[in-house]
């Protein structure tokens, strides 16, 4: 049984994630929804910092897109490689 991946598919499934879950964080964001799941995600965690979400800025959503992309393209690449590496027959 060939348990090998493409580390390229893997790459791209990984970015393509990656972006898009900042492209909805980017979403709550703009419709102002960002501040109470921090606050939650915050309170499960019983930790008590005041972060606070700002207004949004599209230039920085963009760059939060994109950075994230590559980086889980990147980090999909590795992870394929290693895993290959790690079930070689």
């Amino acid at each position: 049984m060939d348990h090998h991946i493409n580390p390229a598919k893997t790459a791209l499934t990984v970015g393509v994630f990656v972006g898009f879950v900042h492209l909805v964080w980017s979403a709550l964001v703009v419709f102002g929804l960002a501040q109470p799941i921090v606050d939650f995600v915050l309170w499960m965690h019983m930790i008590n910092v005041p972060y606070v979400v700002t207004a949004f800025d599209l230039s920085a959503a963009v760059t939060l897109i994109v950075v994230t992309t590559i980086m889980g393209y990147v980090f999909g690449y590795v992870f394929g490689k290693i895993w290959n590496r790690m079930h070689r027959g």
